[in-house]
């Protein structure tokens, strides 16, 4: 890896820390961005981080250009030995596959989709593989997800499949992006798994939709009544098949208020993940059905 600065226009300073996602990226581009925050560099207004990357804002009325370049700069070789450990949360999403309201959607716009004569879900399959819908499905939610960055749409988690790169998910994007996309519908697009937090358009391919609410701007979902947004950068996420039913009775939970995500604290380190992958796996999911 080879970090990457530049400036973006008079107020940011983004930096790359490689063109491509992966773990050990991520964690350096944790690590640095905690270390710019730590810092407290006169001048900072705002810090973001994004999959590989982050983007610090700051007023060049207190602070040129040029200098917080610098003072960047050497918070890199100060964060070398970046922490690679991380205490967070797995949490388990239902996800109801093959559902109408992506059907119906997905049907609408097919001559904007790379195969018109199919669906998302049986291109996706095809190009990776698979012999059918059932086992890319499978393959889909068997193992966990990071979520390695939540933005662009409000509450939008971004999630990178932890398995080998080899074993990895990879499907293109819509050739034109559609105008519309069902509210919570579970997409993907390159290496990325996402839910849309909020109905609008898209050009992630659609598998599906969860009827748990992770984005409520007037917090009066049970889950969300102490902030807005359910997802933070290193949470991990199981995917749950349901069907219809469960599916119905899991939305009138959220409509009552009682339904309860099921949620269990766990210790990530990246180097264990790298080792045993597999058995990382096992021990995060266990935890999970443990809670």
């Amino acid at each position: 890896m080879k970090t990457r600065y530049t400036h973006g226009g008079d107020e940011h300073i983004y930096v790359e820390i490689d063109d491509e996602m992966s773990l050990d990226a991520f964690f350096k581009s944790l690590s640095m961005s905690n270390a710019v925050r730590e810092a407290n560099i006169p001048g900072v207004t705002e810090i973001c981080p994004a999959n590989a990357s982050f983007q610090v804002r700051f007023d060049p009325d207190v602070i040129e250009p040029e200098d917080i370049m610098a003072r960047i700069k050497d918070l890199e070789h100060k964060s070398e030995g970046a922490e690679k450990r991380l205490t967070t949360r797995i949490v388990e999403i239902p996800v109801f596959y093959k559902d109408p309201w992506t059907h119906e959607t997905l049907m609408r716009f097919r001559e904007r989709h790379q195969d018109p004569s199919g669906t998302d879900l049986e291109y996706a399959a095809r190009i990776n593989g698979f012999d059918s819908v059932d086992e890319f499905i499978e393959a889909h939610h068997s193992q966990p997800w990071f979520v390695s960055m939540v933005g662009f749409v409000s509450g939008l988690p971004f999630l990178y499949q932890l398995v080998e790169r080899e074993k990895q998910i990879e499907v293109p994007k819509y050739v034109r992006p559609r105008t519309d996309t069902p509210k919570q519908t579970v997409g993907y697009g390159g290496c990325f798994s996402c839910i849309y937090s909020v109905r609008g358009a898209g050009g992630y391919q659609m598998f599906g939709v969860t009827p748990m609410p992770i984005y409520d701007p007037t917090q009066t979902v049970a889950h969300l009544k102490d902030f807005m947004v359910f997802f933070k950068p290193g949470d991990i996420v199981k995917w749950k098949p349901i069907d219809r039913a469960e599916y119905d009775a899991t939305l009138e939970a959220v409509e009552n208020g009682t339904y309860v995500p099921k949620i269990a604290e766990v210790v990530f380190d990246l180097d264990e993940f790298n080792a045993d992958m597999s058995g990382t796996n096992a021990n995060l999911l266990e935890a999970l059905n443990d809670a």
